[in-house]
């Protein structure tokens, strides 16, 4: 029983693989980022227990394919830092921005590694910047949280996966394929509600291609896509929320929103925003899922946000209940993952999130995060701040679809940080344009904050 357990927990989920299957089938990988800021040198010795501290749990491992081109793919062991602790060449506070960037598009690979990597820079004022980058194919924002405490407090966590090529390649091969009989009749279930579901969407199908803009000369162009963080204190922000009828997680929401509203990022039919919010959904006893989330879904009106959040909170409230209650349809489908040609990947990826035809606003809300996350050398860092990002993306992909904004925000201490990465095609796109969207976000909300 045992051993069945630990293969049960050495599959990846389907979501998992579909995530893996989309980084393979477009290029594109979706990249969680953790920054601290120190205004004073680090403890190099505890920067470095903790960078060997972060090899375990979520990012202790590995993807490994099935030899079979319908199999489960399976997590595989890979204990401790995955590449060497890289220390720049001291650099001015000036150019934090750009460092951060740079490390964000390095090289990852959560089949072959390293899934993850850690840099330092020593700044020439005096401050020195940590940042930790992981594929989100290995762990979201809760599975990092956990893996950076752990890493804080000595703790390792083992999930017990085997070792790489443990399995021979016709052991693998038959063990996969009676995988695969035994998942039959769930699969023929599949089948039948999948077609049920396309008769239904079959107007979102066309409206996906439909209303993609024409690909501009250049799409295989790599391209940079800006960001920003804005650090507000916990006073002034809770007050804001409070005095606006709202609370925190309707804050950013609206936020979110109006920064959408300004990119142009509506709905044609109501001028609504659509946010897709993230609802961690991770247990704390070994939950061996990369992205362990619920989507809620939530339709935001930007233009009275800035003077009443009370719609807000309430789609917020009634948005995590009907994801609670009411399962997304679309899951049914996700048996079929490991059948899915490559060419249907990004078609799907339209239909579920609605990436053409509602241009939705990534808005996720870490609340409120432990302290000692703050806590990379072993002393409490000045700043720490979160972001979601594709680590290459091309020109051709944002235009397909209609752009892109992605809001994280946390709370650490006394400051809440709300990360913003965005590009709206014929912007300037540069990071003086994102920050005088923020700059003018927050002044419409009677906000002040320091912009980074």
């Amino acid at each position: 029983m045992t051993d069945a357990i630990t293969r049960q927990a050495d599959r990846l989920e389907f979501t998992d693989q579909a995530m893996f299957l989309g980084l393979r089938a477009t290029g594109q990988e979706a990249v969680m980022q953790c920054v601290w800021i120190y205004e004073r040198p680090v403890d190099y010795d505890g920067l470095r227990r903790f960078h060997d501290g972060i090899g375990h749990g979520v990012f202790g491992r590995r993807i490994e394919r099935s030899p079979l081109p319908f199999g489960r793919h399976r997590w595989v062991a890979a204990p401790g830092p995955q590449a060497d602790l890289d220390i720049a060449q001291p650099r001015s506070r000036e150019e934090l921005g750009a460092w951060v960037d740079e490390r964000a598009a390095m090289p990852l690979d959560p089949e072959h590694g390293p899934g993850w990597h850690m840099g330092v820079l020593p700044m020439t004022d005096g401050s020195t910047a940590i940042c930790l980058v992981g594929s989100h194919c290995l762990g979201d924002g809760g599975g990092g949280i956990l893996t950076i405490l752990d890493a804080v407090y000595g703790n390792k966590t083992d999930f017990g996966h085997a070792l790489p090529a443990s399995r021979t390649r016709w052991r693998a091969i038959g063990a996969d394929l009676r995988e695969t009989l035994r998942g039959t009749p769930e699969l023929a279930r599949t089948v039948v509600a999948a077609t049920k579901l396309a008769r239904r969407k079959r107007g979102d199908i066309s409206r996906s291609g439909a209303a993609r803009p024409r690909v501009v000369a250049g799409a295989d162009e790599r391209v940079y896509m800006p960001a920003v963080t804005v650090y507000v204190a916990v006073e002034d922000w809770d007050l804001r929320a409070k005095t606006l009828g709202g609370n925190s997680y309707s804050l950013v929401a609206g936020l979110a929103a109006r920064l959408a509203e300004s990119m142009g990022r509506v709905r044609a039919e109501d001028g609504a925003v659509t946010l897709n919010i993230p609802q961690n959904d991770r247990t704390l006893d070994r939950d061996t899922r990369a992205n362990a989330v619920r989507l809620v879904n939530v339709a935001i009106d930007p233009q009275k946000v800035t003077t009443d959040l009370s719609e807000a909170r309430a789609a917020i409230k009634q948005g995590l209940a009907t994801a609670r209650d009411v399962p997304d349809e679309t899951l049914q489908l996700l048996p079929l993952t490991p059948f899915i040609p490559k060419r249907v990947v990004r078609k799907m990826a339209d239909v579920v999130f609605g990436f053409a035809a509602d241009l939705p606003v990534s808005c996720s809300n870490m609340g409120v995060v432990p302290p000692a996350v703050a806590m990379a050398d072993g002393t409490e860092a000045d700043y720490v701040y979160f972001r979601g990002i594709d680590r290459y993306a091309t020109r051709g992909a944002l235009e397909q679809r209609c752009g892109l904004l992605t809001v994280v925000a946390c709370q650490v201490d006394n400051k809440v940080s709300l990360s913003v990465v965005a590009y709206q095609p014929g912007s300037a796109n540069s990071t003086p344009w994102l920050r005088d969207l923020v700059a003018r976000t927050l002044t419409d909300f009677e906000l002040t904050g320091v912009i980074e």
